[in-house]
């Protein structure tokens, strides 16, 4: 043994040839605090020893390294930034530290090298990977950048335009578009991975490949001339601000800092990196975003813990209804491995459904994401039925059926008395209440909400929502199911619209006052998406809902709160469902629509939709940005804070989480309750105040005033 530590351990692996190999305590390989001094003091021991002539990097995991660990780092954001610029330093001497070793190095990369892991194997002179690893530097997810040397190696290794690619995108890489860039050396099956590691090491030792000058490419500027560096620098940071509209910095930084070291040697590069990092550490954007990271192991870990508790084992899952939703559920049940029954009433609709399926499926195989044989082995998971009695084999039933309580309670009390004893039932209903659906039902406590978002294959959160007579152990159950869909569940109690929807509608409410009183909904839209962040405004968002589906569910919240969301005298969504213009389903809403060349549709001005609503609206009007964001933000803010308080959400991460992944609440702003911290509880209670004769949707609670002459705050500052 030539060193050991508690994170890793180096001997010889074969004559000259030393293995460092990463054993961190856990099921994953991470970068503390501790396994970087450590590692620094055995770099330095190591260099010094002449009998090593090359040395390997492992992992005694399924995976390399998968960053670093940032539950420890993120309390180190909050220091002053010299002092994070000499924290950050010190941490980028371990990676010079290897870069410099006087022999050549190599990191075989099983499984995944992410974030710090992916800095280090660029920091060793040759990368190896088995076929199912995957690369990347996934930091601007965290409001950062790469801090242990990813702006300086990667663009020198795989190129400028390659690397700003990676770094802005935060995407992980498979191993073959790895290779293909030149960021792995070679890929080769598992099982040869320390072989073919071992041969590559030793023709560098022989001197049969030449180390030193694959090295040195990395020491010195980039080799792009000015005019180059002019056109790459400025497509790259033009496509970043276009797409992320100047709320997320750590792409725009990380394109700078690379443009800044172009020039420069690693040592002055390095500084650049250390100094921007610095920066990006400690903005608003990268505590929200670290933050939604944080919330999203809460819910992670929340989930796990029910799971563990099931006594359900899921064999055979069952969608009832081959719609839309249906399908997306049949699917993504195939593709995450549980086979699924997918019954209807209609074989035309059973069809659609395979149909959908095989569609997606299709473009895995054309993207060569997935080979044709587990394509089909996939749809084969998939049992298009008529035939009730086929469920009998199902341990979970989804229900999917038209979105009407009546039509839903037959159908659910039909499946209870036919189905085997022990199978759980759900369904997948947007609004209506699980306790009045549960009215049908014989045995409620096996009974409750899965609320799929639509598109299924993509939106991952799937509210659970448990009934007054749900039991534990269906609860346990469905989260399990929910996990092996590849899901986030999050478990809300009971009320119309659950969670996510019952403060979706306050902020269509605010809208549509808005419209109203004159405001021109495209400009709504156009400062709620550039200004606040949200993906798409919300006039945009009405029609992808579709505007028969809001009608329906503003019906029901109007019911279910009837002095905060009693429909509107005159709505502009009435008008619209009036007038049989639904929005993207028959391309007719608040905009229009037409089918792109890519087969997408792409909404442009209809003068109609301005006419139709000309009799219920005031004459035009121009609204401040703050207003228009006060006044849809405020109602929806206004409801999440009623439904802590309620206790139909948990835990404030339970609860932003929820709204960034079911209704894309932009990640830079880290979800309500992290918005609330960041702005102030008292501040959006005066602002609330400004705008409470609105009516009940403006007006917060009491306890939210008291909250606010606390000083209440959300989330914990670390420091």
């Amino acid at each position: 043994m030539l060193y050991k530590s508690d994170s890793f351990e180096v001997s010889f692996l074969k004559e000259n040839i030393a293995e460092f190999k990463f054993c961190v305590a856990g099921s994953v390989n991470t970068l503390s605090q501790k396994t970087l001094s450590d590692c620094a003091a055995a770099l330095k021991e190591l260099a010094a020893n002449t009998d090593i002539k090359g040395m390997i990097f492992t992992s005694d995991k399924d995976h390399f390294i998968i960053g670093a660990d940032i539950f420890e780092f993120l309390p180190t954001f909050t220091k002053p930034e010299e002092e994070l610029v000499v924290w950050i330093k010190n941490a980028t001497d371990v990676f010079d530290a290897i870069e410099d070793l006087p022999f050549p190095t190599l990191s075989a990369i099983n499984g995944m090298a992410l974030g710090g892991g992916c800095e280090w194997a660029l920091a060793t002179d040759y990368r190896v990977a088995s076929e199912t690893a995957k690369m990347g530097l996934p930091e601007v997810k965290l409001g950062i950048m790469p801090g242990f040397g990813g702006t300086v190696r990667l663009p020198r290794i795989i190129g400028a335009d390659n690397a700003m690619m990676w770094i802005t995108s935060g995407a992980e890489n498979r191993a073959a578009d790895a290779l293909k860039v030149g960021a792995f050396d070679a890929v080769v099956s598992a099982d040869k991975l320390l072989e073919s590691s071992v041969s590559t090491l030793e023709l560098a030792i022989a001197g049969k490949l030449d180390w030193q000058a694959k090295r040195n490419v990395k020491l010195q500027p980039l080799k792009l001339n000015r005019v180059e560096q002019g056109m790459s620098f400025a497509m790259a940071e033009g496509m970043v601000m276009g797409k992320t509209k100047g709320h997320y910095p750590a792409p725009v930084m990380a394109v700078r800092t690379i443009k800044a070291a172009a020039n420069c040697t690693r040592d002055e590069a390095m500084a650049i990196e250390n100094a921007n990092f610095a920066k990006l550490a400690r903005t608003p954007e990268a505590a929200a975003q670290t933050g939604i990271f944080l919330a999203d192991q809460y819910i992670k870990g929340k989930a796990r813990k029910f799971a563990k508790h099931s006594n359900v084992e899921i064999k055979q899952a069952a969608v009832l209804g081959a719609g839309i939703m249906g399908g997306g559920i049949a699917y993504q049940s195939a593709y995450k491995g549980t086979p699924i029954i997918m019954k209807d009433i209609q074989q035309d609709a059973l069809d659609l459904g395979m149909g959908e399926a095989s569609k997606l499926l299709g473009a895995k195989v054309k993207r060569g994401h997935m080979p044709m044989e587990k394509m089909l082995a996939t749809l084969s998971k998939i049992k298009p039925t008529l035939n009730e009695s086929d469920l009998q084999s199902a341990n979970i039933i989804v229900e999917a059926v038209v979105e009407n309580p009546k039509v839903k309670q037959a159908v659910l009390a039909d499946l209870e008395k036919n189905m085997p004893e022990g199978t759980v039932l759900t369904s997948n209903t947007s609004t209506i209440c699980i306790d009045l659906l549960a009215q049908a039902l014989d045995k409620p406590e096996n009974f409750c909400g899965m609320h799929f978002f639509n598109p299924v294959p993509k939106m991952p959160l799937v509210e659970i929502i448990r009934g007054a007579k749900t039991s534990d152990k269906t609860i346990n159950a469905v989260v399990d199911y929910a996990l092996k869909l590849g899901k986030s569940p999050i478990v809300v109690n009971d009320c119309p619209g659950f969670f996510v929807n019952r403060v979706l509608f306050p902020y269509f409410a605010g809208f549509s006052k808005l419209v109203v009183e004159g405001a021109n909904f495209a400009k709504v839209d156009k400062v709620m998406e550039n200004v606040f962040g949200w993906p798409m405004g919300p006039a945009y968002l009405l029609d992808v809902v579709g505007i028969d589906t809001a009608f329906h569910c503003t019906g029901v919240m109007a019911d279910g709160f009837p002095e905060r969301m009693a429909r509107a005298d005159k709505d502009p969504v009435t008008i619209f469902a009036n007038e049989k213009r639904f929005g993207q389903k028959n391309k007719a809403g608040f905009y229009k629509y037409e089918t792109d060349r890519r087969g997408r549709l792409k909404k442009s001005h209809d003068e109609t939709a301005i006419e139709l609503l000309s009799p219920i609206t005031d004459a035009p009007k121009e609204f401040d940005k703050q207003e228009i964001i006060d006044r849809c933000m405020i109602p929806m803010i206004n409801e999440v804070l009623l439904c802590l308080q309620e206790g139909i959400v948990a835990s404030p991460q339970e609860a932003d989480m929820a709204l960034v992944y079911g209704v894309g609440f932009p990640p830079f702003r880290g979800g309500a309750f992290r918005y609330l911290d960041q702005t102030g509880l008292a501040n959006f209670v005066a602002a609330a105040d400004k705008y409470a004769h609105l009516g009940a949707i403006y007006q917060v609670s009491e306890q939210t005033r008291k909250w606010a002459e606390e000083g209440r705050v959300f989330y914990k500052v670390e420091g």
